[in-house]
């Protein structure tokens, strides 16, 4: 059975669409980029993750990371595995060549990050740090900050490690206590532990950057009293040269779930009293600068569904082309693949459909972060932004959420050859686990939604959203082939609509209601967008075969859109219906042991 084969021809066509949609052609700064350099770039990383990362995936799952007094060794085969993925550029493929990386636009780097995800999560999860680190040191450093860190972050030769999370302290930020203590010369005494940080201790780099959130000694109390510091595992002298060690210590790392090839530490700083860092940024406005890196963190979370999704069909569907059992439902013939069996091939479609329209909407949030970088339009950038900050919520958790669904589902095409650890497929499970709770938990991603991306401005941001799927709606259903599609997108998107008055009107809001509801509103309107995305996957479709362009491949696309309208575009309205009533018993129901 294959491990993983980067899905091309797919990543091309939607990387394509977010580039018309995003209107990225217009951008003289992005014209060098074009269909072939996509093409290009795409095809040597998809060379990397099928010949290098995925077969280390199954065998850094059995073995796991090794703690001994304090350090930590990683499987077999990712120091080498590390060193080549630096070596080829990777690392810095979407930051800036003046600090050693390549420049090239989101849009192009999302699919390769996404065969990354793919073919080894338990690998990759530095890369996201080194990506949301170095943008909170080139939006929040110092010129010394960004001379001292920045190259030898996207080399590789350093990682980053995001330290937020502390024992009594989960995702309630506002409750840490590390503490800050100014010495006079610009730097400050850190004391305080904390846990689950990834990547926080490793054998693949000879330093790591952690970026630690932590209260000065007069801070405000709450979140607004956080400041952020970078505080390396070993102190940097002045000419850039590695020194003494500063009081980093790991203390151990967690037995998880999944992600076994991936250290998760818990870090203790200070213990000697001798652990120093610097001020990134101003003091007490620390999750202002985190939240650049959490946002990446967000979107390759969201894009971590999608991989798993998209890794998980590649399995099952090799596996019902080889699996023979039952008869044909129609002929009766004996000893049929499995695929034949129409549950199994909804089973199929259901995971592709998410796949390809949670791909879509990633490649597209991406696309948008370009047009807003380079437009040179400042109402334009400001409606670019609110776009992206509404999706991200969105993105992450359904995403998130889709993939333990579609990893579910992987393992019941297998039946009980699913449940065994030698086919793989039970690991897919185990590791996208974790996708749904860190980076903030389905149930943050909604509250963040509701509260602050719709409620906060007033409903502008989600109005032109809706907006501009009514309108594509139009568009289809004036194609006489896709006009039922058209009606279905527009139906969904007018009960979506109908839902926001009592969301907006605050003075009446019933504030059980919509915390108790808030997830299965981001469910609604993460179905809806990936309804909306296949259906422009549909209209390209569509456009194609009349010219007479590669029959088979776009008559399946418009065999998974229809797939999708039937079996998920239903669950929009019952979302709703269960989000405007979602008071129901949570205040009457008492919890006791």
């Amino acid at each position: 059975m294959s491990l993983y084969q980067a899905p091309l021809k797919d990543m091309q066509l939607l990387v394509q669409q977010a580039i018309a949609k995003a209107g990225l052609r217009d951008l003289p700064e992005l014209a060098e980029f074009d269909d072939e350099l996509v093409a290009a770039v795409l095809e040597e990383a998809s060379k990397f993750a099928q010949g290098e990362l995925a077969p280390l995936n199954q065998s850094g799952d059995v073995e796991g990371c090794h703690f001994d007094n304090g350090e930590v060794r990683t499987p077999k085969g990712w120091k080498e595995a590390y060193r080549q993925f630096c070596e080829a550029g990777w690392m810095g493929l979407a930051l800036p060549t003046d600090f050693g990386g390549q420049s090239l636009p989101k849009f192009i780097a999302q699919p390769v990050n996404e065969m990354w995800l793919s073919a080894n999560l338990a690998f990759v999860m530095f890369h996201a740090l080194t990506q949301g680190g170095s943008e909170i040191l080139l939006h929040m450093g110092s010129e010394e900050q960004k001379a001292r860190y920045l190259e030898p972050i996207i080399s590789g030769q350093w990682t980053v490690a995001m330290s937020l999370t502390e024992p009594n302290a989960g995702s309630d930020l506002g409750s840490l206590s590390t503490k800050a203590i100014p010495q006079g010369d610009g730097r400050y005494l850190i004391k305080g532990q904390k846990i689950f940080i990834t990547y926080g201790e490793h054998d693949l780099a000879e330093n790591i950057i952690h970026l630690v959130l932590a209260r000065t000694p007069d801070a405000p109390a709450g979140s607004r009293g956080i400041s952020l510091f970078a505080v390396p595992k070993v102190r940097i002298n002045a000419d850039g040269s590695l020194g003494e060690a500063n009081d980093v210590v790991c203390t151990g790392i967690e037995h998880k779930t999944g992600l076994h090839g991936s250290p998760t530490c818990s870090i203790s700083y200070g213990d000697q009293d001798d652990c120093f860092g610097e001020l990134i940024g101003e003091e007490n406005r620390g999750l202002a600068a985190m939240f650049i890196l959490m946002n990446e963190a967000r979107l390759s979370s969201g894009l971590q569904g999608v991989a798993f999704g998209e890794v998980g069909f590649q399995r099952a569907l090799e596996y019902s082309l080889e699996r023979t059992q039952g008869s044909d439902y129609q002929t009766g013939k004996q000893r049929v693949k499995i695929a034949q069996h129409p549950d199994v091939a909804r089973m199929l479609l259901s995971i592709r459909s998410e796949v390809m329209g949670l791909r879509s909407l990633g490649y597209l949030i991406a696309a948008l972060i370009d047009k807003s970088e380079f437009t040179l339009d400042a109402g334009e950038r400001t409606t670019l932004q609110a776009r992206v900050a509404l999706l991200t919520p969105i993105f992450k958790a359904f995403a998130t959420e889709c993939g333990n669904r579609m990893t579910g589902t992987t393992i019941q095409i297998f039946g009980g050859m699913g449940f065994i650890e030698e086919t793989g497929v039970a690991q897919l499970m185990r590791d996208a686990r974790i996708n749904t709770i860190y980076e903030g938990t389905t149930g943050i991603q909604a509250r963040d939604l509701l509260f602050r991306k719709i409620q906060g401005d007033g409903g502008e941001a989600i109005g032109a959203l809706l907006a501009e799927i009514s309108s594509q709606a139009d568009t289809l259903q004036r194609d006489e082939a896709l006009s039922a599609l058209g009606r279905a997108l527009g139906s969904a998107c007018s009960a979506v609509a109908q839902s926001l008055p009592g969301i907006l009107d605050r003075d009446s809001a019933n504030l059980l209601q919509l915390s108790a509801g808030a997830v299965p509103l981001l469910e609604a309107l993460g179905t809806l967008c990936c309804a909306w995305q296949l259906a422009e996957l549909a209209q390209l479709a569509q456009s194609r075969l009349r010219e007479g362009q590669d029959p088979d491949y776009y008559s399946n696309l418009l065999a998974l859109t229809r797939f999708y309208f039937a079996f998920s575009v239903p669950n929009i309205p019952a979302r709703l219906a269960t989000f405007s009533q979602a008071d129901s018993g949570v205040e009457q129901y008492r919890f006791e042991v």
